[in-house]
């Protein structure tokens, strides 16, 4: 079943057309991936999603027009507040909802084991490393029990060694929970290991160029045949994008 549903989307900035004419799908439990080069309009797009910005195009949400409520989102940095402990960065999402604070701390405390941050609750974000923060981000995104993930490159700050451990790493946690979520990169290889489909766009002004389905088996493991089957497809997507 579809879950989000644009078609037909643009968005303008005065003369500078930066949609032209988007148009994509993600169902339920789906893992999606928007991929192309720097500057292709990829944020404005998470931008428009959220309500942030306003467009042309038709947006849809389990059939209905679209309620930016329906998403959590994560930025490409943490944002973690350095002058609350990283328990309390992780309820902040819940707490603008409305939830108290000790009934925040009672849903989030019991995921700290699972995303690793196990007795760095009372920790403060200066103390994290790099990875610990962004699974910490990741936490205060997921808590909030939206009805989809959206991910801005949220791994692109990293060094190369962290970023590669942190998407094995998303690709376990999600198999276990199977959120649905559309991930923007620019990062060929991160779009394949993590995707089940991916949408790969064009240089300003974005359209769809191709759609690619990935029909890798997960768990996406380091095994020799899933690399050479998983390097055949980044060939074939670079091929598209260079």
């Amino acid at each position: 079943m579809k879950r989000l549903e644009l078609r037909d989307l643009r968005k303008s900035f005065g003369a500078l057309e930066v949609l032209a004419g988007i148009s994509l799908h993600v169902a339920a439990g789906e893992f999606v991936s928007i991929l192309g080069p720097s500057g292709a309009g990829k944020s404005t797009l998470f931008q428009l999603l959220t309500g942030a910005i306003r467009g042309e195009g038709e947006m849809r949400f389990d059939g209905a027009p679209l309620d930016g409520a329906r998403f959590a989102f994560m930025p490409q940095r943490d944002a973690l507040m350095p002058w609350r402990r990283v328990i309390d960065n992780a309820t902040l999402g819940l707490e603008v909802q409305g939830m108290k604070r000790s009934t925040a701390r009672e849903r989030v405390a019991p995921l700290f084991a699972e995303f690793g941050l196990a007795g760095f609750e009372r920790a403060w974000p200066a103390e994290l490393s790099g990875g610990m923060r962004q699974r910490a981000a990741l936490l205060r995104t997921v808590v909030q029990r939206r009805d989809m993930l959206l991910l801005d490159e949220p791994f692109g700050a990293l060094d190369a060694l962290t970023r590669a451990a942190m998407q094995r790493w998303l690709e376990t946690i999600w198999r276990s929970h199977r959120w649905t979520a559309l991930l923007i990169t620019h990062d060929v290889r991160e779009a394949v290991l993590l995707s089940d489909r991916i949408y790969v766009l064009s240089e300003r002004p974005a359209r769809v160029v191709r759609e690619v389905a990935v029909p890798l088996p997960r768990p996406r493991t380091e095994s020799a045949e899933l690399a050479r089957e998983a390097a055949a497809i980044e060939a074939d997507i670079l091929d598209t994008l260079l």
